[in-house]
């Protein structure tokens, strides 16, 4: 399946109970999508195969993890060629308290969501790590107060 895949009704059902319950059964996924097993186990194994079902993976909570402070920082890079690109793609690739990082466009280069266990965390991390990175000229940080609204599966 390519980026202009055609999916049914069935094929959109079963996409949306796997982003809710990742560990249901092929039977139970069956019984919730109105199929019998073996076709349903069918589509899940193509679905997977296409990679319209990139991984299967857990929702953690960050809290419960000492990870109480989430932030989205705005990166610059001093220049766009093409070797401090790929050290600064390489170098928070390495970095696991970065969950995320977006390449954007407008005025700054990067938007990365970071996690860390608080503010005095969060501060020895930018400045001792992320501020040292290959070709980092700036960064501007902005903390999550409250979780409004939590990241969901996609719309399918």
């Amino acid at each position: 399946m390519d980026s202009a895949t055609q999916l049914d009704a069935t094929d959109r059902r079963l996409l949306r109970e796997v982003q809710r319950d990742g560990r249901a059964s092929v039977v139970a996924l069956a019984e919730r999508v109105g199929l019998s097993a073996t076709p349903c186990a069918r589509r899940l194994r193509r679905l997977e195969e296409a990679g319209v079902i990139a991984r299967y993976a857990a929702v953690l909570d960050a809290g419960r993890l000492g990870l109480g402070l989430t932030a989205f920082v705005q990166v610059s890079l001093a220049s766009r060629a093409e070797e401090t690109v790929e050290a600064f793609h390489a170098a928070i690739g390495r970095m696991p308290e970065i969950l995320a990082a977006w390449a954007m466009s407008g005025e700054t280069d990067y938007l990365l969501q970071v996690v860390a266990r608080d503010l005095e965390d969060y501060g020895e991390f930018a400045t001792r790590r992320l501020l040292r990175l290959p070709g980092v000229k700036d960064t501007r940080s902005a903390f999550v107060l409250r979780t409004v609204k939590p990241p969901a599966g996609l719309p399918v």
